[in-house]
């Protein structure tokens, strides 16, 4: 605590200080779980693909390209390599034979839990340093990092 303000030194005073704050700690946070991946030869943007098809269903490469906010022609690349890896299937659209539908591979699920868990017990290992009190701390905050992340 200051003497003067009564506030404590560590404490972000406005949202602006905070955002600042938060931005520098989650980009940090953001690179350190990046470099626990699994050793693969796929890319983050054709792992964050699988990971939306993992978890949303089979999908036409333009939906995925919306959902993951690039360009068609850039999805299509990372479907390729996907498909080359055996880690998606690629089958005519039930009702429109011009397009196509994309659905994850067993072969897709094993790797993104793979490469989930050598990140998560990263983490794990991380989180168990910390006081018990600081891990209440970001249960908490994990929530409302949740909501920001949604909005």
């Amino acid at each position: 605590m200051t003497a003067s303000s009564g506030t404590a030194i560590d404490e972000p005073s406005t949202d602006t200080a905070l955002a600042s704050s938060l931005r520098i700690s989650i980009a940090r946070l953001a690179r350190r779980m990046r470099a626990q991946r699994a050793d693969t030869p796929y890319t983050t943007s054709q792992l964050a693909a699988l990971a939306t098809l993992e978890g949303h269903g089979p999908m036409t490469p333009t939906g995925l390209a919306e959902h993951e906010k690039v360009q068609p022609p850039s999805m299509t690349r990372v479907v390729a390599a996907l498909e080359q890896g055996g880690l998606v299937t690629r089958t005519a659209h039930p009702h429109d034979r011009r397009q196509a539908v994309v659905a994850i591979t067993p072969a897709g699920r094993a790797l993104l839990q793979a490469d989930r868990r050598q990140r998560e017990a990263w983490l794990s290992r991380r989180l168990a340093e910390l006081s018990q009190e600081d891990r209440r701390r970001l249960r908490a905050a994990a929530d409302v990092l949740d909501r920001l992340s949604q909005s």
